[in-house]
């Protein structure tokens, strides 16, 4: 027997990006934004999720289009899930308030739509090579750089994956 199931409640998380700025408003505060393309989604992202989160009352997470991770020259085979695929696993997760998608290398836009009380990315960044962190600032919002605790990537993973050919 096969029954079609309504679509999961997690698909609500996930809004275009000129919903987000109304979306956003009606989140608890703090909220908390982060950005990313998120492709194989291993522990390291998860856990940095979480601890994103747990610096605030919600989180938004806005990730890289298709065509912006080509921008950022991950390899021609990137992104290995289509940003859709991306966007669900990502709103299916319990410290994830929204999603969005967008089209940009920086997320420049997306974090003025946004306007975080507090902006997040991973120890592999810094504050002053981050332009959108200059947006935060300017409206009083805090920047937050978190180290990583699990040395995995998407890069490293698929790295391994190859080598087993």
């Amino acid at each position: 027997m096969s029954i079609h199931l309504p679509v999961p409640q997690f698909e609500k998380k996930i809004v275009p990006l000129e919903k987000l700025s109304e979306a956003v408003k009606r989140l608890p505060s703090p909220v908390v934004f982060t950005n990313g393309v998120f492709d194989l989604l291993h522990r390291g992202h998860v856990t940095y999720l979480a601890q994103a989160r747990n610096l605030g009352k919600s989180l938004v997470v806005a990730v890289n289009s298709d065509r912006s991770v080509k921008m950022l020259g991950k390899g021609d085979d990137r992104p290995i899930n289509n940003q859709n695929d991306r966007a669900a696993v990502l709103a299916a997760l319990e410290s994830v308030s929204l999603v969005t998608i967008f089209d940009d290398k920086v997320p420049l836009e997306v974090v003025k739509l946004a306007r975080p009380d507090i902006y997040v990315k991973g120890g592999d960044y810094q504050i002053e090579n981050l332009p959108e962190a200059n947006i935060v600032q300017s409206y009083g919002g805090k920047v937050v750089i978190v180290s990583f605790d699990h040395d995995t990537s998407t890069t490293k993973t698929l790295q391994k994956v190859r080598h087993l050919k």
